[in-house]
């Protein structure tokens, strides 16, 4: 598998691929390919249920965003170091009846980047709701993974969904419903596959998963470091509202409290150490910087590497 496809000419295909997909970069040795599944239509009070929705509808007016609805970018991401290939996140596969039609293209468009599922070694989850394990549940694909396939999750992430505790999230009608059943369906099928670790995991050297809990009990992120270079995939740590506002709490966190300070900490390490940053849910390819702006951050997208 090559990771150097960013200049390779898009195939014909229906309008919606007309847009880039996927990015790829290089982190020292560590090949890196953001790909997008998609995005998800949600409400905009998803952004801050517990700010003033007057505040909230300025917020996105200044944006240019609409006040009612927001379309969440949902990116995954690939690693190719030595031998191994590394997904990141599984994308939301089958719309679970949530009438999220324009996401679910992670397999497609692994197939689009010339990666074939046979040749994942390792999946790597920064937690398990839906979004981030739906893919894995797509008719046809677990027979197509290899069977010695490492699924890592932290040990408190597998816990929390054996009898998971919805009392502190702000989601639309349907959601705990669908993300509780797809996580007891994910576990029932990857059981075998699954290697939890307690706070820190090495993947392999330069890859280093670290559990930050907050969004999910076992939320995790994923840090690169080789030949110098850095990278962080934040999962669901930051949302684009959480640099100018951390202190807004979004719709699908479990502690908001706890994930609240999980990402002004995150966001305080990466502007201090000018760490680039990619996340689930920031607007593809979600490649930035963090800069301090007084009391909270500002977003620096990255200059595209064409």
């Amino acid at each position: 598998m090559s990771l150097d496809i960013a200049g390779r000419p898009a195939r014909s295909g229906p309008p919606e691929e007309m847009v880039p997909s996927r990015y790829a970069l290089k982190v020292g040795d560590i090949d890196v390919l953001v790909v997008s599944d998609g995005v998800l239509t949600l409400p905009g009070a998803m952004l801050g249920h517990n700010v003033d929705p007057a505040v909230r509808a300025k917020w996105l007016n200044e944006q240019f965003l609409p006040p009612d609805v927001l379309e969440w970018a949902l990116n995954v991401v690939v690693l190719r170091s030595g031998d191994r290939t590394i997904l990141v996140d599984a994308g939301l596969g089958a719309d679970p009846d949530l009438h999220l039609p324009r996401a679910g293209k992670l397999i497609q468009r692994l197939e689009e980047a010339g990666i074939d599922l046979s040749s994942v070694t390792d999946v790597v989850l920064t937690h398990m709701h839906m979004d981030h394990v739906g893919g894995l549940l797509v008719d046809g694909v677990r027979e197509r993974l290899r069977q010695d396939l490492r699924i890592h999750v932290a040990a408190e992430e597998i816990k929390f969904w054996a009898a998971p505790d919805f009392s502190r999230v702000s989601m639309p009608p349907g959601f705990p419903d669908a993300l509780r059943s797809t996580a007891k369906r994910f576990m029932n099928e990857y059981q075998s596959q699954l290697q939890p670790f307690d706070e820190t995991y090495e993947v392999v050297p330069g890859v280093m998963v670290r559990r930050t809990g907050g969004h999910t009990p076992g939320h995790s992120v994923v840090r690169l470091a080789s030949g110098g270079d850095r990278l962080t995939f934040a999962g669901d740590a930051v949302f684009a509202v959480g640099f100018e506002h951390p202190d807004w709490y979004n719709g699908f966190e479990h502690d908001p409290e706890e994930a609240s300070r999980v990402r002004v900490r995150l966001l305080r390490e990466l502007a201090d150490n000018r760490e680039p940053l990619v996340a689930t849910h920031l607007p593809f390819p979600s490649v930035c910087h963090v800069a301090v702006a007084g009391d909270a951050f500002r977003w620096v997208p990255a200059v595209w590497e064409y």
